[in-house]
């Protein structure tokens, strides 16, 4: 009965992630994101993550800096969490061609690799958090959505062994 289950809920996995949205959906939209534009100067970010059965388990402020110079970018980050505590993260960020960017941190394995139709950029990497004490990684699957050249929307799943495990969702702007 067991071995049907895990069949079962594997199947659904691969089912559900068959039907997730496909980046050239967005091809159209305007307007056309641009990281070095957007993520030029300071920002500031408001989310919360949430775990698998959707139960909001952090709160967040970020404050963001950004600077770049031609194809290279840094966007440094201080997160400022609900409980008290502070993190700080700083993306080493390189457009590799018009539409695609490469983004490289201390907690993300190898690299993320990004890509960008109309206003959304789509990002894959593997983040290493602390969970209980223990380094902890998870594959995201990041879509930021410029919603005008100030505001931009950002909604990531979290997936542990194929199961998604967590959604982060926060809201960006320039300051």
């Amino acid at each position: 009965m067991k071995k049907h289950m895990l069949v079962i809920i594997a199947l659904t996995v691969i089912i559900l992630q068959g039907c997730s949205t496909s980046l050239e959906t967005y091809s159209d939209e305007q307007p056309h994101l641009k990281l070095e534009e957007f993520f030029d100067g300071d920002l500031v970010a408001y989310g919360m993550v949430q775990d698998y059965s959707g139960e909001v388990i952090q709160r967040f402020r970020v404050q963001l800096e950004g600077s770049w110079e031609g194809n290279e970018g840094v966007l440094d980050e201080t997160f400022y969490y609900a409980d008290g505590s502070e993190q700080k993260r700083i993306w080493y960020l390189t457009k590799t061609a018009p539409d695609q960017y490469e983004g490289r941190a201390s907690d993300v394995e190898g690299v993320a690799y990004g890509k960008v139709a109309g206003n959304v950029l789509n990002w894959a990497y593997t983040l290493t958090i602390e969970l209980d004490g223990e380094p902890f990684s998870v594959k995201l699957d990041d879509w930021l959505y410029l919603v005008d050249e100030n505001n931009m929307i950002n909604r990531t799943q979290m997936y542990k062994y194929g199961l998604n495990v967590g959604e982060i969702t926060l809201y960006i702007g320039k300051q």
